[in-house]
């Protein structure tokens, strides 16, 4: 049976999606800027993470860059020329700001999908946050990280020093941002930042495979493990066992879960339909 592929329209040739076997295949399209953030790329982004976060044919999202680099960060060269935003009021400023966040990582880390990164390359500033912000990372051999934020007298955003802290821990955490070095793959992993390193020829096959196991897996279970996970992060030992005997005793009850038990008794692959 030929795969289904859905075109999903942008609105921006700087933004690619396509669903294919259950996944949204999420592409940054700026290569030549290393896939930088822009007026017309964001925005789109934007969209398209709650879209296909709402959307009941995706199981996992798959977020990529094209060429050499999964994403630059913000746009450095442009950040000076702007002599208009001194015009707006600092709090105007802010509160763009926490919008703009809330609805770019915010609202990745809010999809109960599994979200997956692939890096062919770069990823710096608040691209890196987007990596960060989603469940798994795969890096080709030739990724590197870095915050970049001290480098050009800035501070952080879109989430880089709660997600930093939470993955690598505070002592790497403050490494991380105050010397802005580049951290090349391998290092990448042993820190927790990355959770596989394939070579570059291999990545995007390897990265849609995992999604593609993802999005076939048992979607209300998945969302409540994601549930667990983030309330673990907050909660001490005794509230997040009650939370989890909570999610359990759903989970325990979907369609899925009874397939999953036919399909283990009769050696066979589950077919979970999301019930």
């Amino acid at each position: 049976m030929a795969e289904e592929r859905i075109e999903v329209d942008t609105g921006t040739s700087e933004l690619l999606c396509e669903i294919r076997d259950r996944v949204a295949l999420i592409t940054l399209n700026r290569p030549e800027a290393r896939n930088a953030l822009s007026d017309r790329l964001t925005p789109a982004l934007r969209r398209v993470i709650k879209q296909c976060g709402d959307d009941p044919k995706v199981g996992a999202l798959l977020i990529t860059g094209a060429g050499t680099a999964f994403c630059a960060g913000g746009d450095v060269k442009g950040m000076g020329s702007n002599a208009t935003k001194a015009e707006v009021p600092i709090e105007q400023r802010v509160a763009d700001l926490r919008i703009k966040q809330r609805t770019l990582t915010g609202a990745l880390v809010a999809v109960r999908k599994p979200t997956i990164a692939a890096l062919p390359g770069p990823a710096a500033g608040a691209g890196l946050a987007l990596a960060l912000a989603c469940d798994i990372r795969i890096a080709g051999e030739s990724a590197i990280m870095t915050t970049g934020y001290a480098r050009i007298g800035l501070t952080g955003d879109y989430g880089i020093a709660w997600l930093l802290t939470r993955l690598a821990g505070t002592s790497r955490a403050r490494e991380l941002m105050f010397l802005s070095e580049r951290i090349d793959a391998r290092r990448c992993e042993m820190l927790g930042l990355v959770n596989r390193v394939v070579p570059d020829a291999e990545l995007r096959e390897t990265a849609f495979a995992l999604a593609k196991s993802l999005a076939e897996g048992p979607s209300i279970a998945l969302a409540y493990i994601k549930d667990n996970l983030d309330h673990a992060v907050t909660s001490d030992f005794l509230d997040s066992m009650d939370q989890e005997a909570d999610n359990m005793v759903r989970a325990a009850r979907t369609t899925d879960h009874k397939e999953a038990v036919r399909a283990f008794i009769d050696k066979r692959k589950p077919a979970f339909s999301g019930h």
